[in-house]
């Protein structure tokens, strides 16, 4: 292998995993496996409803904060925070009807919210930085 070659494999292979180091990350792969396992408890008439929609929802916010790592400037970075923001949003709209069904316990329903907010919180902060 040239110089050239690894130094470029280096440099490719730091980036792709700088965003697994971000606490933003790593709290909203939490909150997708918290999701995952509530929700496979909700009723199987939800299945291609609300199931399908948080799930969705929830696995967005991860998504985004990872493709937004790769972009070339804090600015469209900070562009995936932002949708990574709202479909946290998403994901509390429905977990707050989830629990008005009593999908949810209310135990979890608490924990969840709360989470959501620490997460939502962290995420402004980060995106504060970016716009710096």
């Amino acid at each position: 292998m040239r110089i050239g070659e690894w130094r470029y494999r280096l440099i490719n292979k730091s980036m792709s995993e700088s965003f697994k180091n971000l606490d933003i990350w790593k709290d909203s792969i939490e909150l997708a496996e918290t999701i995952y396992k509530i929700s496979s408890k909700f009723p199987k008439s939800e299945s291609f409803g609300l199931t399908s929609q948080i799930r969705r929802a929830v696995i967005s916010i991860s998504s985004n904060i990872a493709e937004g790592s790769h972009m070339r400037s804090k600015k469209d970075f900070s562009r995936f925070i932002v949708m990574a923001r709202g479909s946290l949003s998403e994901v509390e709209s429905q977990v707050i009807l989830a629990n008005r069904l009593e999908y949810i316990k209310n135990d979890d329903y608490k924990e969840l919210i709360e989470d959501i907010n620490v997460l939502g919180a962290k995420m402004g902060g980060f995106l504060k930085y970016l716009q710096k």
